[in-house]
């Protein structure tokens, strides 16, 4: 799927991830449950659910691009193809490993947050989990449109037309605060109702309210760092972005949940969010305007490039 949208088709992908997600919310209940001749399983279930939609898809997926004669098939000769390249191998490597490294800042970051949010008891855990379920929603128009504009990106840096690459990037943060501008603007209008769907009127309704309103809007600022981070991605400048999202996450968001615990209590953790993500959108600017990520244009191969 990101090889096709790295070659410009984004609605292919999009369908089979459907079908993967559509077969997932079916058979979740189907085998948790057990219906008819099927034993219920219990959590098993679910997981064997995700299995058999993945599974199910990407051998639709694959019959697919065979029907269709798409050139990411390999027949004859061009079953050689598998073998290992140690020079395509190794750029996976230094390009992936700092991308991958970049969920795993993202994802321990959360971790400790989650530990510092328990410290003040069952009703703001439960608030804050109600409330990060809906800030998963979003965050998925940051993630895609970073992914869209890097593969943009890239395009155009290989056929060396460096002004469709700003304005693409342009576009792309411009495009990026309108959606998730409107997704702010809609869940916090909607605040308690939408967070009532998680959890029941009460104490932790009323908390979960309160973080909302105080760190929602904070995604608008760290989906312009995703944004511009997809562009300078696209020649091959992986690390600069893992650093500035360390720097943001663990050198300042977390320094502020805790260093100003005493004085605000939980609030210091609400109040993190929106810091560090705005620190964020300034790192990522700040990198696309004077960073040497350009440098790509005087190279014969942008993927070599590293800055």
């Amino acid at each position: 799927m990101a090889v096709m949208r790295g070659a410009g088709d984004s609605r292919t992908p999009f369908k089979f991830l459907l079908l993967s997600v559509g077969l997932d919310i079916g058979l979740n209940p189907l085998l948790i449950f057990g219906l008819g001749p099927l034993p219920g399983l219990g959590i098993a279930g679910s997981a064997l659910a995700t299995l058999i939609a993945n599974a199910v898809s990407l051998v639709a997926l694959i019959g697919f691009l065979y029907r269709r004669q798409h050139p990411l098939c390999l027949r004859g000769a061009e079953l050689a193809y598998l073998r290992l390249d140690r020079a395509i191998v190794g750029t996976l490597i230094r390009k992936g490993l700092p991308i991958g490294l970049q969920l795993v800042v993202i994802s321990a970051n959360a971790v400790a947050l989650i530990s510092l949010v328990n410290r003040y008891g069952t009703d703001t855990t439960a608030a804050y989990g109600a409330a990060w379920q809906l800030w998963n929603y979003l965050q998925m128009p940051a993630f895609a449109i970073g992914a869209a504009v890097s593969s943009m990106a890239a395009q155009n840096v290989g056929a060396s037309r460096w002004d469709r690459v700003n304005r693409i990037a342009s576009a792309g943060v411009a495009f990026h605060c309108i959606v998730t501008g409107a997704l702010v603007v809609a869940l916090v209008a909607l605040n308690k109702t939408a967070l009532g769907m998680f959890l029941p009127a009460g104490a932790a309704l009323d908390i979960a309210g309160h973080i909302n309103v105080t760190s929602a809007w904070s995604f608008v600022f760290f989906g312009i760092s995703m944004v511009l981070f997809g562009v300078v991605r696209s020649t091959g400048a992986v690390v600069p972005p893992l650093i500035s999202l360390f720097i943001a996450l663990w050198l300042i968001r977390i320094p502020i949940a805790i260093g100003f615990a005493p004085r605000f209590g939980a609030d210091a953790i609400w109040w993190s969010f929106p810091i560090a993500s705005f620190a964020s959108a300034l790192l990522a600017f700040a990198y696309y305007r004077f960073g040497g990520w350009r440098h790509a244009r005087m190279t014969a191969a942008p993927l070599a490039t590293e800055n």
